[in-house]
C-alpha cells in the first residue's frame, strides 16, 4: 500500500492557512475542524506545519501574546513531504527517523520538484494502513 491509495480514501477537503495568518486564527480553525495541524502554503507549495504542538509550544513560552504571532513564526518548517507513490513502511520508517507524527504529502500527483497542495498524514492512519490495509480504506 503507498500513500497514494491512502488520499483516495479519504475526504479531499484539505484545511490550509498560510504564514501570514495569525495563530488565534488557526488555532480556531483546528479546533472547528477538530483536527491537529494545518499544512502552510505560500502559493501552491507546502512551507510548513502548524500543529497543536506549535501551538502549544508557543503559548507555553509566551503565554497569551503568542495568539497574537503569526502562523509563519511558529510552525515547523521545512514540512516533510513524501511523494503519493511512498509507501507505508517507508513513510513510517521516514517519521521514525525524524521523530515527527506528520507528513505531508501532494494531494495531486505533480513532479517532485514541486508540491501542490498538502494533505497531512498522520503515524497512527499508517501503522492501521501497514498493519490492516482494509481498514484504512474503510
Amino acid at each position: 500500500m503507498n500513500i497514494a491509495r491512502i488520499l483516495e480514501q479519504r475526504d479531499s477537503t484539505v484545511h490550509t492557512c498560510n504564514r501570514a495568518h495569525g495563530v488565534a486564527e488557526a488555532a480556531q480553525l483546528l479546533a472547528e475542524r477538530r483536527i491537529g495541524a494545518l499544512p502552510v502554503m505560500d502559493g501552491d507549495e507546502v512551507v510548513g506545519i502548524f500543529s497543536e504542538r506549535d501551538l502549544l509550544y508557543c503559548v507555553a513560552k509566551e503565554g497569551a501574546a503568542a495568539l497574537t504571532r503569526s502562523v509563519g513564526e511558529v510552525m515547523t518548517s521545512p514540512p516533510i513531504v513524501v511523494e503519493r507513490e511512498t509507501g507505508v513502511m517507508e513513510a513510517l520508517s521516514l517519521m521514525t527517523r525524524r521523530r515527527v507524527i506528520r507528513l505531508s504529502a501532494p494531494i495531486t500527483p505533480v513532479s517532485r520538484s514541486t508540491t501542490i497542495g498538502g494533505e497531512v498524514i498522520t503515524s497512527p492512519t499508517l501503522r492501521v494502513s501497514a498493519v490492516a490495509p482494509s481498514l484504512a480504506t474503510q
